[in-house]
């Protein structure tokens, strides 16, 4: 079945930089669009980033562009969020999914938090 295995996630300081990983399997990952989601205390689930199939075409929520980075590595069916200039409002559980039919599927979350 369809496996999404979050890790990275960290306590770190403003200003800081993190690397989350996301190992997928039980699909063919390079044929997916894959999203980074996350939720901070209290909000509600948000849309992060996402990268496509076609020539790993990329968006980004506008709190974030300039700062993250998604990126895939198919041979390795891994998922990445480079996270720079961390701030205090980027705490949160981060969610990396994929879209089967009409469900998204979750892994566990990494948590991340900004703080000194």
């Amino acid at each position: 079945q369809v496996q999404l295995v979050e890790s990275g996630g960290a306590l770190v300081q403003p200003g800081g930089s993190l690397r989350l990983s996301c190992a997928a399997s039980g699909f063919i990952f390079s044929l997916y669009t894959m999203y980074w989601y996350r939720q901070a205390p209290g909000k509600e689930r948000e849309l992060v980033a996402l990268i496509t199939t076609t020539r790993d075409s990329t968006n980004y929520a506008d709190s974030v562009k300039g700062r993250f980075t998604i990126s895939r590595d198919n041979a390795k069916n891994t998922l990445y969020l480079q996270l720079n200039s961390l701030r205090p409002e980027d705490t949160a559980v981060y969610y990396c999914s994929v879209r089967n039919k009409a469900t998204m599927i979750w892994g566990q979350g990494t948590q991340v938090t900004v703080s000194s």
